[in-house]
This record gives structure tokens, sequence and C-alpha cells, in this order.
């Protein structure tokens, strides 16, 4: 399975990073995001416990979070539960337009006869849903739009 899921952002590239990495302001930011528990906290790694919704639907997983500033990244491996092994990659690029802000999720899925099942279910109903979701509300809390709490990931 694989999904990317892209919005452009015209704010600072740096700023968005740190916000993307600043994962304890997500509950407070992004209204989809029920709570972040931290399990190992550092500078540029953490493990963390994370619960968000889906169309009023809880869901919670596991992962480890690498903050690479030199590479600008932020990249999470799943850890537990059904997207155990699951890879992301926030990315920034600057363009013409402001910042394409995209995150990229990659998932091997464990017993291969459930691969399409799973992508169907984990990959576009959960993950695109809430990444969509948390790209534009983190847009809109970085460019001061209120609009965002009034919408829903579907």
């Amino acid at each position: 399975m694989h999904t990317t899921t892209a919005i452009t952002m015209r704010v600072p590239k740096e700023r968005i990073f740190e916000t993307a990495a600043d994962l304890s302001a997500w509950p407070r930011i992004l209204p989809h995001y029920r709570y972040i528990t931290y399990y190992e906290q550092g500078p540029t790694r953490n493990v963390v416990k994370m619960a968000a919704k889906r169309s009023g639907i809880p869901i919670a997983w596991t992962s480890e979070q690498i903050i690479d500033r030199e590479r600008l990244e932020v990249r999470f491996t799943h850890l537990k539960a059904f997207t155990k092994g699951m890879h992301v990659v926030w990315k920034f690029t600057d363009t013409p337009e402001g910042v394409h802000v995209e995150i990229l999720h990659d998932l091997k899925f464990r017993v291969p006869a459930l691969a399409p099942l799973a992508d169907l279910i984990i990959g576009k109903f959960f993950i695109d849903a809430v990444a969509a979701r948390t790209l534009r509300c983190m847009k809109a809390h970085l460019e001061k739009d209120a609009g965002c709490k009034m919408q829903d990931a579907g």
C-alpha cells in the first residue's frame, strides 16, 4: 500500500516543519486528534501513542517519530496494530505557489492475501482521510483560517 497526500501552504517551510514535528500541539491544533501520549521523548526521536477520529470512529497507533532537521523531514514507523511496519514521511518542498507538503505512507501488509482489503479499508478509508484532514487543518492553523473546525474528513 502506498498513499501520498499533499497540500500547498503559504507559510515558511521551517515553520511548517516545526509544527509537523511538534506532536504535543497536534490535539490542540488538529480537531480530529484526540491525544498524543509520549512513551519516550527526545529532541530528534520520540515513541508515541497517537489517537485520532475518522468520522467519529476512534483510531490509535504507536509510532516511532524521527525529526530530521538536516533533511527537513519528519518520519514515523508504526510499531503496533494493523499498521505495524508502516513508514510515513513528511516532505516539504518550496515552489513558486508556496510550500508543497506531502505525507507519504508505505505499508507492506503482513498477510499478502488480505492486502487489497487492507488497501481499501486502512489506506483509502482511514489513512487518506486522516492525512488529508491533518494537512487541511494544519494549513488552516498556520495560515490562521478557523474554517477547518467546521469540516470533517468524510
